[in-house]
Parts: structure tokens; sequence; C-alpha cells
């Protein structure tokens, strides 16, 4: 009974999702080590911070979809623990305290170890906050702004933007204004992950009354977003090695695309939401081996 509770547990805590996570931090590390300023401490505990903010956003997506009906008989992707009786309602809640408190004490720690007790010391400080209130916001609470469409934009800003910049910042105490462009790649990918999640459940979240963007737009419009997505993240990365081109090694990772353009003929063709499901563990997997050849091609 024991080893199902724990078997319960890391089933909550959807493990699978790390990589993702993990590649705007690998993305932002390396850019630092491109331009000589890189702190092993420093992206250690960026991926530790990352890896509680992602259990919690995991955990609270799992409460909060039990809450306000969006996990129903009627969902297509895994079983999740509250709905399915598996965790109660109370220990989920207990959970995301816990891992909130983590992340906090890791982001902390982060913070002092990167800038010590500088200026910027407070806008990193409410900038992870923020992250540990997108994190839980997302779909618990009152009015979750995963329910108003808003999911695509927090994830493109936090996995993107935010992820990948932060992290560039941590190691060098500078912002890198080219640096835009590949955290605009993972950004555009890892809201890709979530497009083809909310094209799975478009049916049943329309039943919940979740209005993501799939369910305002429409499955077959959804699927031109997510070619949209797929190419300007195509056209983001290579224009950033075009600038600044030295040897054809920095485009290392373009067999990553080639992958990418194959699943997205696979998702133009498909009019079954549920055969999505096994393309979100590719695009997922497709963004982090990004991250390493981007970042392994920049070195080199």
């Amino acid at each position: 009974m024991k080893e199902a509770h724990i078997s319960s547990w890391l089933k909550a805590f959807r493990l699978r999702t790390l990589p993702l996570a993990f590649s705007c931090i690998i993305t932002g590390s390396f850019l630092a080590a491109y331009h000589f300023s890189f702190n092993w401490i420093v992206m250690v505990l960026a991926l530790i911070t990352t890896l509680f903010l992602q259990i919690l956003s995991n955990l609270s997506n799992d409460y909060g979809d039990t809450i306000h009906g969006a996990d129903s008989v009627y969902r297509v992707g895994p079983q999740r623990a509250v709905q399915a009786g598996l965790i109660s309602k109370e220990a989920m809640k207990n959970a995301m305290i816990i891992f909130s408190l983590l992340a906090f004490i890791s982001g902390i720690s982060l913070l002092y170890v990167a800038l010590k007790f500088s200026t910027a010391l407070l806008f990193f400080l409410l900038l992870g906050l923020g992250a540990i209130a997108a994190a839980i916001k997302y779909t618990a609470g009152k009015n979750p702004y995963g329910y108003r469409g808003l999911g695509d934009f927090f994830v493109f800003l936090f996995f993107g933007l935010v992820g990948v910049e932060g992290t560039f910042y941590l190691h060098t105490q500078s912002f890198l204004i080219s640096g835009l462009l590949p955290a605009t790649t993972v950004g555009l990918l890892s809201v890709a992950v979530l497009n083809l999640n909310n094209m799975r459940d478009h049916i049943s979240d329309a039943k919940a009354g979740k209005s993501t963007l799939v369910v305002k737009m429409g499955f077959e419009r959804a699927k031109i977003y997510h070619t949209i997505l797929i190419i300007v993240a195509f056209l983001s990365a290579v224009t950033f090695c075009l600038i600044d081109l030295h040897s054809f090694w920095q485009l290392l990772f373009l067999p990553v695309f080639v992958f990418l353009f194959l699943h997205l003929r696979y998702v133009l063709q498909c009019n079954n939401a549920a055969l999505l499901d096994g393309e979100l563990k590719k695009v997922a997997l497709s963004t982090f081996v990004f991250s390493l050849l981007f970042g392994i091609g920049l070195l080199m």
C-alpha cells in the first residue's frame, strides 16, 4: 500500500516534464559559458529551483483541474492523482505548500550566490515570487489564468524569455539582447508542448469551461498556430547563429528541427486529437536536445 502511495506521488510529480523545464536553464548557462562567464553553483541551484517550480506547477495543475472539473471521464490524457482518488485534496494542497517553500528557499540561495546584495536582488526576488504564483495560478485558485487562454503567454514568458535571459544574467550580471532569439526558440517550443496538450484535451476542456487558446480558436486553427510556433522557433535560432556565425558547428541543432518538421506534418494530417498525446513527449525532448546541441555548437 505504501509503495502504491509513493508511486501515486511520483506520477503526480510528472517527472517526464522536467527536461522541458530545464531547457531554458541549460540554454542560458551555455550562452554564459560562450561569453566566458559561467558558474557551476549558479547552474545547479537554478536547475534545483526549476525542479521545485515544475513539480509545484504539476501538483497545482492536478489539484486545480480536478477542482474546476477539467479532469473528468472525458479527458484523454494521463490519469490525474486527485481526480482518480489516489491522493486526497488536502494532501495535495499540503504538497503544494511544501514545494512552494522549497522553491522559495532554493531561489533565495540562488540569488544570494549569484547576486549577493546587489540592487538586482530585489528585482529577481519579485520575479521568483511571480514564478511561484504563476505555477500555482495556472489552474488552481479563483479565476486561474489557464482557463482564460493566458497559459501560452506565461509559458513563453517564464520558459523562454525570463528563463534564458534570467539565467544568463545570474551568471554574468548582464543582459544579452541577441539572447532573446534562442530564448524565443525555447519559449515557443515550450508553448508548442502546451498547445499539443490543449489540442488533445480541447473537447473535455470546452465541456469544463476551460477556455484555452485551442478552445477559443478551434482544433483546425490550432494546427496553423502550432505550425507558426515551430517555424518561428526555427527562424529565431538560425537568425541568432547567422548574426554571429564563426563556425558551422553553431548549426549543430538543425537535425532537431528536421525531426520537428516531420512532427509538424503529422500534426497537420491528424484528425484524432487523442493521437496527439504521444507527440508531447517528442516536442518536449526535442526542446531539451535543442538546448544541448545549441550550447555545444556554440562552445565548439
